[in-house]
C-alpha cells in the first residue's frame, strides 16, 4: 500500500486543549498508520500561552504553517470575556475566510437522552454578521455594534449547505433568519438563499424565525435536517443542538474556505479540569474524523468512526461527562483497543 504523508498544523489550545488533542493525534496515528497514512504534525499555540511565549497571540508562524498547510487540527483556546484579546476562534476564521462553519450533530451509541437518534447538520456562515467585530463607543454610555450581511457571504454558505444535501441525500434545509425585525441584513440573507434554492429543486426549503427555532428544536428536533443560518444565529443553535446529543463535549466542528479548513471542537477550554486526566476528546476526535474526510481518508474515518462508536455501545470506558468512570488517556485508549 503506498504511503501517503499529511502535512497539519496542530493547535493543542489551552486549558483541556493539550491533553485532548494528544488523545486524538494517538488514536489517528493508531488507526491510519496501518494503511499507508500518516502524519507530519506542525504544532504551535495560540491565545494567552503564545503571547507569553511570544508577544503574539497568534504568531506569525502559526499564520504561515496554516498557510502552507492549509490543514490544521484545533483544540480548545479560552477567550476573555468583556475584556482582553479577541476571540483566536474568529481571527483565524477570518484571516483565511473560513467562510463554512459546519456542524453535524448526530447521537452516539449507548447513550441516554430525551432526544434519542439525532441526525441534524448546521451550515453557520462563520466570517460576518456581528461576529465581524465591528464596534464603537458612540459615548461613553453607548456601545455600538454592527451587523453586517453580504450577498457573497449569505449565497457561498447557502452553495455549501445546498451542494452537501445534493451530494449526501438530504432532503430539507431550513433557513433560520429575524428578517421580520431586521428587514435589511436578514432579509438580505433570505433572498440569497431564496435564489440559491432554486436551483435544487429536490431539497425541500423553508423559513423559520430563530426564536421560533428554538422552541420548535425543543419540542421536536425530528423536523430539521439542514439548519443554514448566519454567524451569530448559528453559534447559538449549534449550542442548543449538542444538548441533544450529550453536550458540547461530543459535537465536532469544521472551519472550511476555498484554500484552508481548520477543524475544532466546539467546546470551550474548560481550565477548571485540566490537567486532571478529566476531559472528554470526543469532540476533537470526531472534528478529526472530518478532517480524514476532507484528506479524502475515508477507510481511515470511518475506521475511527466504528470505533469511536463501538465504545460508546460498550459504555464501559466513557468519561464522567458522559456518565462514564474513566480518564482521558483510558478512554483513548479504549478507542484504539475497538479499532
Amino acid at each position: 500500500m503506498p504511503s501517503r504523508t499529511h502535512q497539519i498544523t496542530l493547535i493543542p489550545g489551552d486549558g483541556i486543549g493539550p491533553e485532548v488533542t494528544s488523545a486524538t493525534v494517538s488514536i489517528l496515528e493508531a488507526a491510519c498508520t496501518p494503511l499507508g497514512c500518516t502524519f507530519d504534525w506542525h504544532t504551535y499555540n495560540a491565545g494567552a500561552d503564545a503571547f507569553a511565549k511570544t508577544g503574539e497571540y497568534i504568531p506569525k508562524a502559526l499564520y504561515d504553517s496554516i498557510e502552507q498547510n492549509r490543514v490544521a487540527l484545533k483544540g480548545p483556546v479560552g477567550t476573555p470575556i468583556g475584556a482582553g484579546f479577541s476571540s483566536i476562534n474568529v481571527a483565524l476564521r477570518k484571516k483565511f475566510d473560513l467562510y463554512a462553519n459546519f456542524r453535524p450533530v448526530k447521537t452516539l451509541p449507548g447513550l441516554k437522552t430525551n432526544y434519542p437518534n439525532i441526525d441534524l447538520i448546521i451550515f453557520r456562515e462563520n466570517t460576518e454578521d456581528l461576529y465581524a467585530g465591528l464596534e464603537v463607543m458612540i459615548n461613553p454610555d453607548i456601545a455600538q455594534s454592527l451587523k453586517i450581511i453580504t450577498s457573497n457571504g449569505s449565497t457561498r454558505i447557502a452553495k455549501a449547505a445546498f451542494e452537501y444535501a445534493r451530494k449526501h441525500g438530504r432532503k430539507k434545509i431550513h433557513a433560520i433568519h429575524k428578517a421580520n425585525i431586521m428587514k435589511l441584513s436578514d432579509g438580505l440573507f433570505l433572498r440569497c438563499c431564496r435564489k440559491v434554492a432554486e436551483g435544487y429543486p429536490e431539497v425541500t426549503y423553508a423559513e423559520h424565525i430563530v426564536d421560533n427555532t428554538c422552541m420548535q428544536l425543543v419540542l421536536n428536533p425530528y423536523q430539521y435536517d439542514i439548519i443554514l443560518t448566519t454567524n451569530l444565529y448559528g453559534d447559538i443553535l449549534s449550542d442548543l443542538c449538542s444538548a441533544f446529543v450529550g453536550g458540547l463535549g461530543l459535537v465536532p466542528g469544521a472551519n472550511l474556505g476555498k484554500e484552508c479548513a481548520i477543524f475544532e471542537a466546539v467546546h470551550g477550554s474548560a481550565p477548571d479540569i485540566a490537567g486532571q486526566d478529566k476531559a472528554n476528546p470526543t469532540a476533537v476526535l470526531q472534528s478529526a474524523i472530518l478532517m480524514l474526510h476532507h484528506l479524502n481518508e475515508p477507510e481511515a474515518a470511518n475506521k475511527i468512526h466504528a470505533a469511536l462508536e463501538k465504545v460508546y455501545a460498550a459504555g464501559t470506558s466513557l468519561t464522567r461527562d458522559v456518565g462514564g468512570t474513566v480518564g482521558t488517556k483510558a478512554f483513548a485508549e479504549a478507542v484504539i483497543a475497538a479499532l
